[in-house]
């Protein structure tokens, strides 16, 4: 499974993963609800299972994903300022590349 940090988004991730007491719990990447092909997501830090994948990225962040879940493969998780600052996650590889 692939997925993408972006820079900015890796900059607002880092210093709340850091300050995390609990070191076991890593980024989750989870689907919020799914429609036709593509899928609304969410972010939260969790502990990974049985059914899932930790994925490691190049900005040095592991992050959890559900085995077998095609959705999940090809997000990217972006942070921007504009129109509202917070974070963004989108699937291009699934046709997803912002919310309607």
């Amino acid at each position: 499974m692939k997925l993408k940090i972006t820079r900015n988004a890796a900059k607002q991730l880092a210093p709340i993963i850091q300050q995390e007491e609990d070191k076991e719990l890593k980024l989750r990447v989870y689907i919020t609800h799914a429609h036709g092909d593509h899928a609304h997501y969410g972010l939260a830090l969790d502990k990974p299972t049985e059914e899932d994948v930790v994925i490691s990225t190049d900005k040095e962040i592991d992050v959890i994903v559900k085995k077998d879940e095609p959705l999940l493969d090809g997000v990217v998780i972006d942070y921007l300022f504009l129109p509202q600052e917070g974070f963004v996650i989108t699937n291009p590889s699934k046709g997803n590349t912002g919310d309607h």
